[in-house]
């Protein structure tokens, strides 16, 4: 029927097919004509559905149109070069509604070269868009080929799918090489452990993340790492990395307890404050102590922390070691063991503060990292992990609000550090 519906519109010999196409879609007649017959959503929108054809139809008049224009002349008119027509390819694309087959025309001579769909393409605009969407939601490519199959009719291969998904490593890589900003105020640090194979065998691998809080008070994660071991060498890598990629001072580097970490900021950005997490600071001690005993015990380690100074904390710290010490050791130990990287920030105001104390701006983005990890076993290698967390991290950023209270912490700074804002 569509076809009937088509060529009832082109009996006027000589019209050129570009400019048949136009007005088709306007004219009520026409559509009705399209529709008639079509008692079911299917028959409109499914995979062999009136618009699933009709759009291969278009595709085969502006197909049939560029040859013409290649040619310059119309099918059975006086040919004006040697070249001509010969016959037709079948091949199917892959669209945001389903497949489509459609014909290509060919020319004798093989100089034929198709813009709307070009040699050996086999997707159109818009559908690895909405494979990478779905990838980037934790889907992993065999849901992603159920999901096309049950919501399109689109038998899709998982090869094709990853594929698409792989062509995603290309954007990684200038990603992680683009230029960085000046200044950042505050810099985490966390890692992620996902299993990955190698070789025959399954093992975890540390995946890096670096997230910024830039002069606007905006999050944006600098960059993904991956490493078998941690250590200084690893962190200074990394943060080389960063002074190569424009980064000229961080005032404060937020981290729980990485190994290597606090010499690897001294090394590259001396003037740097290294912070650990108070969150992760109190876990780490808690752990030792009985659930009985946990809330006691909490509200004597919040003494510590929220002193007003470090001598204040200092005596907080021997009053609970004085109650507690002889029952949970190490619980204390854990603190006297981190009190250099944790007394810093009890220097600062408790605007301040409240950037330094946790490092939940991070914790919220791994939350997301793991979510997508959720129902994956292994991964083949380790550019499947950072693909997957670079399409992650750029479909949560459209979420991500300004740091609270950023103006005041703002002009904080620039009282503690005017000399090291950037102009």
């Amino acid at each position: 029927m569509l076809n009937e519906v088509l060529d009832s519109k082109d009996q006027k010999k000589g019209a050129r097919s570009a400019e048949r196409a136009a007005p088709l879609a306007m004219e009520p007649e026409w559509l009705d004509a399209l529709v008639a017959g079509c008692k079911t959503e299917q028959d409109l929108f499914g995979p062999d559905g009136v618009f699933t054809q009709l759009k291969g139809a278009v595709m085969k008049r502006l197909l049939e149109a560029e040859m013409t224009a290649h040619l310059g002349h119309e099918p059975h008119e006086r040919r004006r070069s040697g070249n001509v027509r010969n016959g037709h390819s079948k091949k199917k694309v892959q669209t945001e509604s389903g497949s489509v087959e459609i014909s290509v025309p060919r020319d004798r001579d093989g100089s034929f070269e198709p813009q709307l769909i070009k040699k050996h393409q086999r997707r159109l605009e818009g559908f690895d868009e909405k494979v990478l969407a779905l990838y980037a939601r934790g889907m992993t490519t065999r849901d992603i080929q159920g999901h096309l199959r049950e919501l399109y009719g689109t038998d899709v291969s998982h090869e094709l799918i990853s594929t698409v998904t792989d062509a995603v490593l290309v954007d990684f890589r200038a990603w992680q090489e683009r230029p960085l900003a000046s200044v950042y105020p505050v810099v985490y640090l966390d890692a992620l452990f996902v299993s990955v194979r190698d070789g025959g065998q399954v093992q975890k691998r540390a995946f890096y993340v670096a997230m910024g809080i830039g002069m606007d008070g905006h999050r944006d994660v600098l960059g993904l790492w991956v490493a078998q071991t941690e250590g200084a060498k690893l962190w200074l890598a990394v943060l080389t990395e960063l002074r190569q990629r424009g980064v000229e001072d961080i005032f404060f580097v937020c981290a729980d307890g990485l190994t290597g970490l606090d010499r690897a900021v001294e090394a590259t950005f001396p003037r740097s404050v290294f912070q650990t997490c108070i969150v992760h600071l109190i876990r780490a001690s808690l752990r030792f102590v009985s659930f009985a005993d946990r809330g006691e015990m909490a509200k004597m380690l919040k003494r510590i922390y929220t002193a007003d100074n470090e001598e204040q904390a200092k005596r907080a710290l021997d009053e609970t070691e004085g109650i507690w010490g002889a029952k949970y050791p190490g619980a204390i130990r854990a603190w006297r063991n981190r009190w250099a990287e944790f007394v810093p920030f009890l220097a600062y105001s408790q605007p301040i503060r409240r950037i330094l104390y946790t490092t939940n701006a991070i914790e919220s983005v791994n939350s997301q990292l793991r979510r997508v990890l959720s129902n994956r076993g292994p991964f083949p290698n380790d550019d499947a992990v950072l693909k997957l967390f670079f399409l992650a991290i750029g479909n949560a950023k459209g979420r991500w609000k300004p740091a609270p209270g950023w103006l005041q912490i703002l002009a904080q700074f620039d009282i503690l550090f005017e000399d090291r804002l950037p102009a």
